[in-house]
């Protein structure tokens, strides 16, 4: 018995091909117990190669299943890394809105704080102002009086710092 199903077809078919023809017809004569030995013998065969077959063809499908749980576990995680740096963008987003904001709005304490002290110092210097004004001409009526006594400058002069 041989050990191979196609080589036990290749022996029937070499048998039909050299098998003695009839004349004028399309048969030939065939050995009737070596054509049905070779039919046992690819039968006996077959299981085993079926046998072998569905193995084969089990095992891809274990594999191209196994490679399809993996493909799937890729792309879960591929999700969950997309989620993670979506949230993650997002959340940045947020807190560059919020500093943005914060940063703005110390842009506006400070611009109110600057006026609100320029006004002050306005004020203040209008003050001294006013008092420098009131000293100054307190300074030259007492020069103008001990320069040579000026008539307009009493001690009761009410424009006089102390008077009153």
């Amino acid at each position: 018995m041989t050990d191979d199903v196609e080589h036990v077809l290749d022996q029937l078919v070499e048998l039909v091909e050299t098998a003695r023809a009839m004349p004028m017809s399309a048969s030939c004569v065939v050995n009737r117990g070596e054509v049905l030995g070779l039919l046992d013998d690819a039968r006996a065969l077959l299981p085993d190669d079926l046998a072998k077959a569905q193995q084969v063809l089990a095992e891809r499908a274990a594999v191209v299943a196994e490679g399809r749980a993996e493909a799937e576990r890729v792309v879960s995680r591929a999700h969950v890394e997309a989620d993670r740096l979506l949230e993650a963008s997002a959340v940045w987003q947020r807190a560059q809105a919020e500093a943005d904001r914060l940063l703005e709005q110390a842009h506006d304490q400070a611009d109110t704080m600057r006026r609100e002290t320029e006004e002050y110092v306005d004020a203040k210097l209008a003050g001294f102002e006013v008092l420098l004004a009131q000293t100054l001409t307190a300074v030259e009526r007492g020069r103008s009086r001990l320069a040579g006594g000026d008539p307009r400058s009493s001690d009761d002069d009410p424009g006089r710092p102390g008077s009153g």
